[in-house]
């Protein structure tokens, strides 16, 4: 993996997420692909869990995110209205304070605006309520910064609904379990519904990932669900093709890897 970051393997791909009620694209979520000289394609399923192991995870998380700043800064001098894009935010850079630093630095060398960017958090960085109060500190910072912060995979593990009502996110994220797991059950999209509704009334985006079936696209609509991800519009797709899926045409280098 190191060798892979040395040689710049990795590479950063795009998932659109779109407009529930049109089908329109409203953003992307930023993901990165392993194309090894070799052994061609390594699945993230893969490769993800052992740079969690070693460490490795936070030079990822930042290479992609610098990867974004470039995107969004072509985009712009492209003169296209840019979709703002999120990035995942790894358990691990909790353990330093400081990392945001670097986050900073990268938005003022490519001049991005702080709020083309939401940052993504999953609810397992919270155990205890010393790192939940952790947690709540940190996306005030993020607000300050003028990034957005969106709470993933809600619904996993430990969520409860006071996180709802207590965490200042932007954008909740359904952990796709629910669409792709136990959807057919009317329990499970009662629920959906409920996490929906209250949501709207916090003044909270929502966000399902993992939908493939138009039926699943047409409850979730229905249920009041503001973005789409997933295979049924399209799969993680490289730079150039997300743009034309997007824009309608392709804006040029920038998707290199990095």
């Amino acid at each position: 993996m190191e060798g892979a970051l040395e040689r710049r393997e990795l590479q950063m791909y795009l998932q659109p997420k779109v407009r529930a009620e049109n089908g329109t694209v409203a953003g992307a979520e930023a993901l990165v692909r392993w194309e090894h000289p070799e052994k061609g394609f390594i699945s993230p399923a893969t490769f993800i869990p052992l740079c969690e192991e070693d460490g490795l995870i936070c030079q990822v998380d930042l290479l992609v995110f610098e990867q974004v700043c470039r995107c969004l800064s072509k985009w712009r001098e492209a003169g296209v209205e840019p979709v703002p894009i999120s990035v995942n935010v790894s358990r691990q850079h909790f353990r330093d304070p400081e990392f945001l630093t670097e986050y900073r630095q990268l938005l003022e060398t490519w001049k991005v605006p702080p709020e083309w960017i939401e940052l993504e958090i999953t609810e397992s960085i919270m155990f205890s309520s010393s790192e939940f109060q952790y947690v709540k500190d940190f996306i005030q910072t993020l607000h300050k910064i003028g990034f957005t912060c969106s709470l993933d995979d809600f619904g996993s593990g430990y969520s409860s609904l006071s996180l709802l009502k207590d965490l200042p996110i932007d954008c909740l994220k359904l952990d796709r379990q629910f669409i792709i797991g136990r959807f057919e059950e009317r329990s499970t999209r009662t629920v959906i519904e409920m996490i929906m509704n209250l949501a709207r009334k916090l003044g909270i985006m929502t966000v399902a990932e993992g939908v493939e079936l138009e039926e699943q696209v047409s409850f979730l609509r229905e249920a009041g669900c503001d973005l789409i991800q997933g295979f049924y519009f399209s799969r993680p797709l490289p730079v150039e093709e997300f743009e034309r899926y997007a824009f309608g045409r392709s804006l040029g280098a920038g998707g290199e890897a990095i």
